[in-house]
């Protein structure tokens, strides 16, 4: 998640139009997961011409190749519904709202996942990104492929309400991210009798009453010993959003270690008591235990939650990890490198029309 200006090598966020040291202005192309200079006339990259999406007014930064014919990115294709174009305050909220949604793209194609749009195929994955602060209602969730998000939550006041008064310790439209998504994947990537059977015993049997646990849930609240068991009060509600938590933490643990690795970061044991070997992050944990990612985590989490301390802020990660947590992180950990060793998994998806 740490690409580099094609110029002058400096690291760039996923989220630049320009570099901030060099100033040459950035596209990004999702096929590679890096960044190229963008030129008016286009910019060529293997055998392709690159050009900037038609959404870069509304700070969308990916580049559309002219094989793909079409004026849209990847990313804005797979938005199915958006505000109505009169709604000025809404599509202002697209462009956070964007940028949170590009950064799970890139975090899916780094992991391997499968990501085939809505419009290729049914059940594929898809967007609604609608707005309450018009008067719509917006039911936030994942239907057959198509993940529901409410554009009123780039409002930092209406989400910081909504956060202290469901008593959450966290909440980001990137998180919102995380979770529906966990939703799409358990239900793409969980098909086999043994695979349903494995998922149950950790999280539940998800045929139970969805209506009855939301109505149980929000009347009675998360049992007093919640935190022995589960990430977060939420997850106590039903297994399926045990089983969406567990799967936007690892996301959270994963993408979070990944950009430490990126960047050089590392626990010096010597500087250090939280672990008497050196932690170096790995820039993929494909090929390791869920145990060696959870060590590093342990480490790390209680260094990036003393950096904030120091700038008078709340834990980077206020969350306990506990030996069932463990067991169900493992299992979506094992869920995602399994579907990474598929084809259709391996890369981002190539250019194609829409």
């Amino acid at each position: 998640m740490m690409p580099r200006c094609p110029h002058c090598q400096s690291f760039a966020f996923l989220d630049w139009t320009a570099c901030g040291s060099c100033g040459v202005e950035l596209g990004y192309r999702y096929t590679t997961l890096s960044f190229l200079q963008v030129h008016p006339e286009g910019t060529v990259a293997d055998g392709d011409t690159w050009r900037t999406c038609s959404n870069r007014d509304w700070g969308c930064n990916w580049l559309v190749a002219d094989s793909e014919e079409s004026g849209r990115c990847f990313s804005c294709r797979l938005s199915r519904r958006l505000p109505d174009r009169d709604d000025t305050i809404a599509w202002e909220k697209l462009k956070d709202t964007g940028i949170a949604k590009r950064r799970l793209l890139v975090q899916l194609f780094e992991l391997g996942l499968p990501v085939t749009p809505y419009y290729e195929k049914e059940g594929g994955l898809g967007f609604d990104l609608l707005s309450s602060l018009s008067g719509e209602r917006v039911t936030i969730g994942h239907a057959n492929g198509i993940i529901t998000l409410d554009l009123a939550e780039t409002l930092d006041a209406y989400r910081e309400n909504l956060r202290v008064r469901l008593g959450e310790p966290y909440r980001t439209m990137l998180g919102h991210f995380r979770h529906e998504i966990g939703h799409y994947y358990q239900w793409v990537l969980v098909t086999s009798d043994e695979q349903w059977a494995a998922c149950r015993a950790l999280f539940g049997d998800e045929r139970a009453s969805y209506q009855d646990a939301i109505q149980r849930h929000y009347r009675e609240g998360a049992p007093v010993d919640w935190a022995d068991s589960f990430i977060s009060e939420y997850a106590t509600m039903h297994p399926w959003e045990d089983f969406a938590e567990s799967f936007a933490h690892y996301l959270h643990i994963v993408g979070t270690l990944q950009t430490a690795a990126a960047i050089g970061m590392r626990l010096d044991a010597g500087a250090s008591t939280l672990r008497d070997t050196d932690v170096v992050p790995r820039g993929t944990y494909h090929d390791e235990p869920i145990g060696r990612v959870l060590a590093d985590w342990a480490a790390m989490s209680q260094g990036f939650n003393r950096v904030n301390r120091s700038m008078g802020l709340g834990d980077l990660y206020p969350f306990t990890i506990t030996t069932p947590v463990r067991h169900k992180l493992g299992f979506v950990h094992e869920l995602i490198t399994r579907a990474a060793l598929t084809s259709d998994g391996a890369k981002p998806p190539t250019p194609s029309s829409r």
